[in-house]
């Protein structure tokens, strides 16, 4: 499957009703929601092609350990090597595996691509089947793949699925930007990133998205 080229939309301004009701559960948030009153939370994802479910994870599994702006050049690269688009599971499998390694992959980055790759070619693993799965189950059905942990299939839930209530624990600049955000003087622990993520649902994604915006400048 290639990917169609035409325009893609700007990504949404947030939620209404997500932000104020995060802005009333968490007066922390809440001054970083106020300063960005046009934010939108995806605008990320204007300057990248549209992605399936199976190109999702190859961006998240690029991104494993890198910053955006090397998994951008990777996700270029390997594009380059598949005429200009990303690869479907079935082009994937047929190609040389140093092709992933040209690109930037490593060979276990590599081995996990394969490994998806043929989950989505003999049908274990397809789009419509992840969208109608819950998130435990998404990330159930994900993990069961080897190099694809917990961070992977959140991200995923986030990137392709688009779920409003998604929490990065395990992401360290996450942390850190908590810890600068609320003013702990350590990394928080999990039992205090529970503590406070929990303020924000049904609405994590968003939050998160914030705060992210709020160390890397991102629009809004």
């Amino acid at each position: 499957m290639t990917v169609e080229k035409r325009p893609r939309k700007r990504a949404p301004l947030a939620d209404p009703k997500a932000r104020e009701f995060l802005r009333k559960a968490d007066p922390v948030l809440a001054r970083l929601i106020d300063v960005r009153p046009d934010f939108r939370p995806r605008a990320w994802t204007d300057e990248l092609p549209p992605f399936d479910a199976f190109g999702t994870l190859i961006f998240q599994v690029a991104g494993q350990q890198l910053s955006v702006a090397s998994t951008r050049a990777i996700i270029s690269h390997l594009q380059d090597r598949f005429g200009g688009h990303m690869p479907s599971p079935a082009e994937l499998l047929a190609a040389d595996p140093q092709v992933l390694r040209d690109a930037g992959f490593s060979a276990r980055k590599g081995a996990t691509l394969r490994a998806l790759a043929e989950r989505f070619v003999d049908g274990r693993l397809s789009d419509k089947a992840l969208a109608k799965l819950t998130d435990e189950e998404v990330e159930a059905a994900l993990t069961e793949v080897p190099g694809i942990g917990p961070w992977s299939a959140r991200g995923f839930l986030l990137v392709a699925l688009d779920r409003p209530d998604v929490f990065l624990s395990g992401d360290l600049a996450l942390r850190k930007t908590i810890q600068r955000v609320y003013d702990f003087d350590h990394l928080p622990t999990d039992e205090e990133l529970e503590e406070i993520s929990d303020r924000w649902r049904p609405y994590r994604s968003l939050a998160v998205s914030y705060l992210f915006a709020s160390e890397y400048g991102a629009e809004g």
